[in-house]
């Protein structure tokens, strides 16, 4: 499994979101995996990764919450949950995100 977390030098969540990345893959029983990170430093690099706000997770590629209607762009992501808007995914629905992919 291929596991990215794409951030901006502007958003700080992205550091917590790396934490409960690796709290959510000991959670799944992978924790050798290396989360890789990469920081999306201008607007051109922001489409062409589809960088839709960091903190941004990738599995395999993929962008397990994508919210087709965010704008691509340099700017902290909100995660919408039960109990409202947050900056980052909690460990829960990492691990969830980690099980599908790893069961796929």
């Amino acid at each position: 499994m291929d596991v990215t977390l794409l951030f901006f030098k502007g958003c700080t969540n992205w550091r917590e979101a790396h934490t409960r990345l690796q709290q959510a893959l000991h959670e799944v029983g992978a924790p050798e995996i290396t989360v890789t990170l990469r920081r999306v430093d201008s607007p051109a690099e922001a489409e062409e990764v589809s960088f839709r706000g960091s903190p941004t997770v990738l599995i395999n590629g993929e962008d397990p919450f994508a919210d087709p209607s965010a704008p691509v762009g340099l700017s902290c992501r909100v995660y919408r949950t039960a109990n409202g808007v947050v900056g980052l995914p909690s460990v829960a629905t990492l691990a969830a995100a980690l099980a599908a992919a790893r069961q796929r």
